[in-house]
């Protein structure tokens, strides 16, 4: 199996992981404050992807990718940043318009419909962050170093 195919594999397994951290810091803030949409919403959507966002850099830098240490990290950290910071605005753009815009459809509740919003937001960031991870961020990753799955 080539390198890329095991990365994007790795990827989805990682952002499997970050979808099940996102959806659980989201639906905490929901269930603790009973707000499920307008800003506050927008709000907790933020601070959820954020959450994940840190986990997805330790994961993807150290199994998915395979990033460089020393002097690169720094550099890598900012790129992942940036990529990240473009991937936060699809996600919480996407999950904003589905939910306080298009709202409930189908007789399903704000709370339910919230997560809708979230999983649509989930996989329309999942292929800009894919493609920014592997080919501005850890681009320089040797594929001989990547661990066998």
């Amino acid at each position: 199996m080539n390198t890329t195919i095991k990365q994007a594999i790795k990827f989805v397994l990682v952002g499997a992981l970050n979808t099940l951290v996102d959806l659980g810091v989201l639906n905490l803030l929901i269930f603790t404050s009973g707000i499920s949409t307008g800003f506050a919403y927008s709000a907790f959507k933020g601070v959820s992807f954020t959450v994940a966002v840190i986990n997805s850099y330790f994961l993807n830098k150290f199994w998915t990718f395979k990033g460089q240490g020393g002097a690169t990290a720094r550099k890598e950290f900012t790129q992942f940043f940036i990529v990240s910071f473009v991937g936060f605005g699809i996600n919480v753009g996407v999950a904003s318009l589905v939910v306080n815009i298009i709202g409930p459809q189908l007789g399903i509740g704000d709370k339910l419909w919230a997560n809708v919003g979230a999983i649509c937001a989930t996989f329309a960031a999942m292929t800009w962050n894919f493609l920014g991870y592997k080919f501005i961020v850890f681009k320089h990753a040797e594929p001989s170093s990547i661990q066998k799955i």
